[in-house]
């Protein structure tokens, strides 16, 4: 799934997790996650597995990923809501 580099930053920013955490949790670097994020509005563009790790990472903290579609709003973060 595309992803921004303004998406991992909100998500971060949902959950209260720092770039340091977030980059422990991916088992990549911070400057990882610092160059994802310094993105911003542009297509993170990264090794797959980096990218599928970073997101998993994000998703079990509770972020679902919202993909650009044409009524959906557009592309996005929210939280999950696991009690449910």
């Amino acid at each position: 799934m595309p992803i921004t580099g303004f998406q991992i930053k909100a998500a971060r920013s949902l959950i209260g997790m720092e770039q340091v955490e977030l980059a422990a949790k991916a088992g990549v670097s911070a400057n990882t996650i610092r160059n994802m994020e310094a993105a911003g509005a542009e297509r993170i563009s990264v090794r797959t597995g980096t990218l599928d790790a970073v997101t998993d990472a994000l998703k079990a903290a509770g972020v679902l990923i919202i993909d650009q579609g044409p009524s959906d709003g557009g592309a996005g973060v929210r939280l999950i809501n696991k009690g449910a």
